[in-house]
């Protein structure tokens, strides 16, 4: 009996402290075991942000993914969002890594999930927006020295593909439309591209549905049995 409580205090204290340094946390029951993760605020790439910056660490959630997806005891993966974006290489990464897991996965929109929060969003096997949570999508930017060469545009320019390429690839807005919406010049006034509300998200073919937590958990529900049925044929 005293193994048992030393397991479960044991069990506890590791839940906690992954809450507290990933933003992760494991749920069980019957209908499935769910690996959440944060992606909060600013994603943080090669360069350390100030330390008053809450940021997601990409080095932190790479390995969670691989676990994630090697781990026979978690049947899905629930992404919850609310970032301002980020470092758009380690965006992507992380991103790609959803995108080609095995595993149900679901997105929710929480906030925001702005900037290179929009492949985040879609990576997933479904995506919800909350209500009163938005998103903006804008061409690429870049901080620092930017040597005004034509190799430096070009180098913008295929960056910027990449990014329609794997939105436009992982959800159901198309090409022309993301484009448009990137390139608006009537939705902010001092910047280009476009600002969406959950509904306008949802309309476009950006998110599959808007909704809450229940509806996220529901779906993701809904995705790990469709693949335990799948498993017995």
């Amino acid at each position: 009996m005293a193994n048992k409580n030393e397991n479960d205090n044991g069990t506890e204290e590791q839940e906690s402290k992954n809450i507290k340094e990933l933003g992760s946390v494991r749920t069980k029951n019957p209908r499935g075991n769910i690996h959440c993760v944060n992606i909060i605020l600013q994603v943080e790439c090669h360069m350390a942000l100030p330390p008053q910056n809450k940021t997601t660490k990409y080095e932190h959630v790479l390995p969670q993914l691989v676990a994630v997806e090697e781990n026979p005891e978690i049947d899905g993966l629930m992404v919850l969002l609310n970032t301002v974006g980020g470092d758009v290489e380690a965006g992507l990464a992380i991103a790609e890594m959803i995108a080609g897991m095995g595993k149900p996965t679901v997105s929710l929109v929480l906030g925001g999930g702005h900037s290179i929060g929009v492949p985040l969003a879609v990576a997933a096997d479904y995506s919800f927006i909350a209500p009163t949570a938005t998103m903006t999508v804008h061409p690429l930017r870049m901080s620092g020295v930017v040597i005004g060469v034509m190799q430096t545009f070009r180098y913008f320019q295929n960056m910027q593909e990449r990014i329609i390429e794997f939105v436009v690839s992982n959800s159901n807005i198309s090409n022309e439309e993301f484009k448009r919406l990137m390139l608006s010049t009537e939705e902010i006034a001092n910047d280009v591209g476009s600002i969406l509300f959950a509904k306008k998200a949802v309309e476009c073919g950006l998110i599959n549905e808007m909704g809450g937590l229940k509806d996220a958990l529901e779906k993701m529900y809904e995705l790990i049995a469709k693949q335990r049925e799948e498993k017995k044929k």
